[in-house]
């Protein structure tokens, strides 16, 4: 009998909660639509970097305190140069919550710093099939991609940045930089 009584009170909190999850998680693309649509627009290089901040942090809410926790754990380690310790913290945290981008995004960074390209590219790769606009995991695929002589590839992601974020100025360098080369001269 206590066991029914349990059982459905916590039936009612779940069955209670649920849509409030839900509309949490509905908002949250709204918003960032919104944000990516107005970046994409910015006048300048200072809202562009206002707009671009806003929508990272709403990027970075994985819905879990400890998953956010690992994230932040990742991101500090990158920043004192501790690249095994962030690998392992983003590691965890794409290990338990697979389907949040910002884990493989962070995860890809800290490859990369260690230089190891090929899977940095698979996490970007995972980050991008979760989030297409994630314009920081497009730099990374064209940085990787000059990195390892791939210049048509990189100029490509680059200019997919470009759509998405205008004011990217290591952007609009990399693809002058690019351009002869994917291009050719012009006569």
């Amino acid at each position: 009998m206590v066991f029914k009584s349990i059982l459905t009170a916590l039936c009612t909190v779940v069955m209670i909660s649920l849509p409030f999850g839900l509309r949490a998680e509905n908002r949250a693309p709204d918003l960032s639509n919104e944000l990516l649509e107005q970046l994409s627009v910015a006048e300048d290089g200072v809202s562009a970097q206002r707009l671009e901040t806003q929508l990272i942090a709403e990027w970075s809410k994985s819905g879990s305190p400890a998953m956010d926790l690992l994230l932040k754990r990742g991101h500090d380690a990158l920043e004192v140069a501790k690249v095994d310790a962030a690998i392992e913290h983003f590691r965890a945290l794409t290990d338990h919550a697979p389907d949040f981008a910002e884990g493989w995004h962070g995860l890809a960074l800290a490859y990369f710093q260690a230089e190891r390209f090929g899977v940095a590219m698979e996490a970007l790769e995972r980050t991008l099939a979760l989030n297409p606009n994630h314009f920081a995991a497009l730099r990374g695929v064209g940085a990787i991609q000059e990195q390892v002589g791939k210049p048509a590839l990189a100029y490509e992601a680059f200019a997919r940045v470009l759509e998405l974020r205008p004011h990217d100025d290591d952007v609009l360098r990399a693809l002058a930089r690019l351009e002869q080369e994917v291009k050719g001269v012009k006569l």
